[in-house]
């Protein structure tokens, strides 16, 4: 069905639709509340079918591009919405807005209604009327939590109360033993009281805790002192400096986004208590057919999609936005309610938007100083690639005879590993072929929770690109990939003075570059890193086999005990190192004494 047929059959339903260029590339997802409005509100159909000339320049240009034309019906606005974003998520259009910080955010929270409560992190909303929150925070809550309980001698863990004698914590003094009866529930809820107010004043948490790193350097305890050191490096990092204080309880989540070039970032600021108590924010590569409100609406539906334990009473938006309407009823249906959505201009909450736009401004210097925007446009011309690429994710696994059998996958972005989006993949495949595939397969399954990258770079050659291409394929994505693989001289990687030389691949081209070429040197680099990652897991999982293996040589322990002891202990250097009496925990006293006795000759 051609362009101009699609578009007479459009019904006037909600809906997502989607725009496809000659090469079956998707160019843009877009949501209506009547299809056919808005579709053909893009269009021109005399003389003949072409962009509309009330659209500016920019939305032209790429409705020139449109081939063909997709879509989907839903029941409502809001559905649509929401298809909207999890479909540009899963199929990263070229003209979308991607934001990959949709994360849940960690929150504090301490449940009154124990009787000797505990602090503790949850990133999801809990059962209980007397459970109170604090966040959310984009970093530092773990360290803030063990730096209080550092300080405070509260209960240190859940299973301390299950007992009715004094622990070590006791004896070291970070517990008060409420379970031998030491400390009255009273006198408990004041620990709890200077606990929080750690939690409210920051500053307060780092000065008592620059305190006991230098009693601990004094006491030549140099290891815990640089704990410490540590955490009020990342206590510190989770602050804007403000003298802002709104000297109430105001409760705001603030976002403000800026742009410049094909950078954006935006910013995410919560006020809790009247304070700012966190901050995050985000990178955003993009094209002169995105606008702030399309990076807003990406981040305001991904940020509040899910139930989340505590809510602003307003939200504030550094622009003003002409999807004010479409948001809050979108907020009101997923969380509940009513939230109004104000872009102020004057007062306190003016300064605050001041203090957003300060922050983004020196966030895209930062990122301009340290970003080498010249080896990603030479990557894109010498390849051809369909964007600006400048998130990447490399693949590569490793086996020895098919034992202990792995892959990984390393991530790159903003010039930096991402290490933190690393995966690693226990794989069950015999040859590297089906190895790639299990992998792939498993990846592009995940790309609504993890969207794709720009670019993937595959450890092989024009096979194993091919096969990357069509894994994409069967799912709709399109995204560039690259393969890389040693020269082959009679079927075997030249190794001609110690040194093998590597060609490169994509869909449709062979590049053999010289080893001083930067853009080689790049994708070396990437290859190199996700090679070291697998070879670390692969040498992991061969010891945790082979030491399987060398339980199961000895004489009455099969498969099934050795089932049981990993379900108990957990791992085997676990088993290794248990007594006779703890082994007896799970076998009887005669294979006991056999695994104690197979590993005292393993070491003698």
């Amino acid at each position: 069905m051609t362009l101009l047929e699609t578009l007479k059959q459009l019904p006037s339903n909600s809906g997502v639709y989607q725009y496809f260029d000659k090469n079956n590339r998707l160019l843009y997802i877009g949501k209506a509340k009547n299809l056919k409005n808005r579709v053909k509100s893009y269009f021109s159909f005399t003389p003949t079918l072409a962009p509309s000339s009330k659209l500016s320049l920019r939305i032209s240009k790429m409705i020139s591009e449109v081939y063909t034309l997709q879509y989907i019906i839903v029941d409502n606005e809001n559905d649509a919405l929401i298809l909207e974003n999890s479909l540009i998520k899963q199929l990263k259009p070229k003209y979308n807005i991607l934001l990959r910080d949709d994360k849940t955010y960690p929150y504090i929270y301490v449940d009154f209604s124990t009787d000797f409560p505990r602090l503790e992190i949850t990133r999801k909303v809990l059962k209980g009327k007397s459970i109170k929150y604090f966040g959310p925070y984009s970093v530092g809550a773990k360290d803030m939590l063990d730096s209080i309980y550092e300080i405070v001698p509260l209960v240190q863990k859940k299973s301390c109360l299950n007992g009715t004698q004094a622990c070590l914590f006791y004896q070291i003094q970070k517990c008060l033993a409420p379970c031998e009866g030491k400390i009255t529930k009273s006198d408990y809820l004041l620990l709890i009281n200077e606990a929080l107010e750690y939690i409210h004043n920051k500053n307060k948490l780092i000065k008592k805790l620059k305190e006991k790193m230098e009693f601990y350097s004094n006491e030549f305890r140099f290891e815990d002192a640089l704990v410490l050191r540590d955490r009020i490096k990342t206590i510190q990092k989770s602050q804007i400096k403000s003298t802002l204080d709104f000297a109430s309880k105001e409760k705001i989540d603030l976002f403000g986004v800026q742009i410049k070039d094909t950078r954006a970032v935006i910013i995410k600021m919560f006020i809790r208590e009247g304070k700012v108590i966190s901050t995050s924010h985000n990178y955003i590569n993009i094209t002169e057919f995105n606008t702030e409100a399309d990076i807003y609406k990406s981040a305001i539906v991904n940020f509040y999609k899910q139930t989340l334990p505590t809510l602003p009473d307003e939200i504030i938006t550094v622009h003003n936005l002409d999807i004010v309407d479409e948001l809050k009823e979108y907020i009101y249906i997923q969380q509940n309610k009513n939230i109004p959505i104000n872009n102020p201009k004057i007062g306190k909450k003016k300064e605050l938007i001041n203090l957003a736009i300060t922050n983004c401004n020196e966030l895209l210097k930062i990122d301009n100083n340290s970003n080498n925007q010249t080896i990603y446009k030479e990557l894109k011309d010498i390849f051809n690639l369909y964007k600006l690429s400048k998130r990447f994710e490399a693949y590569d696994n490793s086996h020895i005879m098919g034992q202990a059998t792995v892959g990984a996958m390393i991530v790159w972005e903003d010039n930096n590993f991402k290490k933190e989006d690393y995966r690693l993949y226990n794989l069950e495949a015999k040859d590297e072929y089906h190895q790639m595939k299990e992998m792939l397969s498993r990846r592009v399954e995940k790309f609504e929770q993890n969207p794709p990258p720009d670019v993937w770079i595959i450890d092989g050659g024009a096979t194993l690109v091919n096969l990357a291409c069509d894994i994409l394929q069967s799912v709709g994505v399109y995204i560039d990939v690259i393969g890389i693989a040693k020269e082959k001289v009679d079927a075997k990687a030249n190794r001609s003075k110690g040194a093998a030389k590597d060609i490169l691949y994509t869909k449709d081209k062979v590049f053999k570059l010289e080893t001083s070429d930067k853009r080689l040197q790049f994708i070396q680099r990437l290859r190199d890193e996700v090679h070291r990652s697998a070879i670390g897991f692969h040498k992991k999982q061969k010891r945790k086999e082979d030491k399987q293996i060398s339980l199961l040589q000895i004489k009455g322990i099969g498969e099934a005990k050795v089932a049981k002891l990993l379900k108990y202990f957990g791992e085997f250097q676990t088993i290794k190192e248990a007594s006779l009496n703890e082994l007896q925990e799970v076998l009887n006293q005669k294979d006991a004494i056999l695994i104690k006795n197979h590993f005292k000759e393993e070491q003698d």
